[in-house]
């Protein structure tokens, strides 16, 4: 009999965490999209900072946030972090090396959506970018053997059709030359990459992380670790004449800190909503917060008309997360949900 409140008190702390993350979840994806998006087109004075750079520093963030973690989870004890820095990474090679490819893959990610914001208005961007999960369904039955459904099938091409409502054609040839000359072609093809990137090497680190049982912080730091190698190459492939010129931080300001942390950091949220929620709820979370992006998009940056086909395309989105709600293909506590948002 004791030991019901315990579990009472077990439940409630669990549950409301479940909650807490997915909150959080939806403002670090908003936030993200948001001001990543306002400090890319921000007119200043001066140069703009560079993506490339950005991707470096929040890839170093997340490995400092990482560390801090192991560190907590160590007892707080140096001489265990070491020991278990050494142990997991530096003493199996081969499974660091393993990350090296789901690294650049993601490196090359975030330098596709920073092109991506640059050149669509957040709501758009938002909306295609949920095709997705598309992808890393595709990969999944390709990579992980997973068996679909009918309704699973047709919840997806449900979402398919509501993204290509979204990119449909405006009735004004005038906005539509408009929308070309401001490279939204570009910004299309950015993020139609950044998907599916996002599929291979979610279902790739997915299946990593079944046949191992290192932790997701540790594996965390080695992506953060290659990815830094490969963000430090395209600066220098693509930005090494501007840094050299104008230094590696030209352009920073606080909006852009902001940004860089919240990119760091959204792994850390993404590994939080793993163990308390689900892929059902983080699915609506990411509806949400789609939701908000339009509404901020629309009446604060005031960069996004929504038209008629963007308002079909709603119903769409509703109607397959509700098809998902009702023959879910992902089982609670699948790895797939830090992936996908990956």
């Amino acid at each position: 009999m004791e030991r019901l409140p315990l579990a009472n008190e077990d439940k409630t702390m669990s549950t409301n965490l479940k909650y807490l993350s997915l909150g959080i979840l939806v403002f670090q994806t908003t936030s993200l999209v948001l001001t990543m998006r306002y400090s890319r087109t921000l007119k200043e004075e001066g140069p703009r900072y560079l993506s490339s750079t950005a991707v470096v520093v929040a890839e170093l963030l997340k490995i400092m946030a990482c560390i801090l973690l192991v560190y907590k989870d160590s007892k707080c004890s140096l001489r265990a972090l070491n020991r278990v820095l050494h142990d997991e990474i530096l003493n199996k090679p081969m499974e660091t090396l393993k990350l090296a490819i789901p690294s650049g893959i993601y490196t090359l990610q975030n330098n596709l959506l920073y092109v991506a914001l640059s050149n669509l208005d957040a709501a758009t961007y938002q909306v295609t970018y949920q095709l997705k999960i598309l992808t890393t369904a595709l990969f999944s039955v390709s990579m992980l053997s997973k068996k679909l459904g009918v309704y699973q099938w047709l919840s997806l091409v449900i979402l398919m059709t509501g993204v290509a409502f979204v990119q449909w054609p405006s009735d004004s040839q005038l906005d539509s030359k408009e929308l070309s000359a401001g490279s939204q072609f570009v910004g299309l093809m950015a993020v139609l990459t950044a998907c599916f990137s996002s599929g291979f090497a979610g279902v790739y680190f997915e299946k990593i992380l079944k046949e191992t049982k290192q932790s997701v912080w540790i594996r965390n730091i080695q992506l953060g670790f290659f990815g830094s190698i490969f963000g430090l190459m395209g600066v220098y492939i693509y930005d090494g004449e501007l840094v050299s010129k104008n230094g590696f931080f030209q352009g920073y300001n606080q909006l852009t800190w902001i940004v860089v942390v919240l990119q760091a950091l959204g792994g850390l949220v993404i590994a939080a909503v793993i163990k308390y929620a689900d892929n059902i709820l983080k699915g609506f979370a990411t509806s949400l917060s789609i939701i908000l992006s339009t509404l901020i998009s629309y009446f604060w940056l005031q960069d996004f008309v929504p038209t008629r086909q963007f308002s079909l395309s709603e119903p769409s989105k509703n109607c397959w997360l509700e098809k998902q709600c009702l023959f879910p293909w992902s089982h609670p506590c699948n790895n797939s949900y830090f992936l996908i948002w990956l």
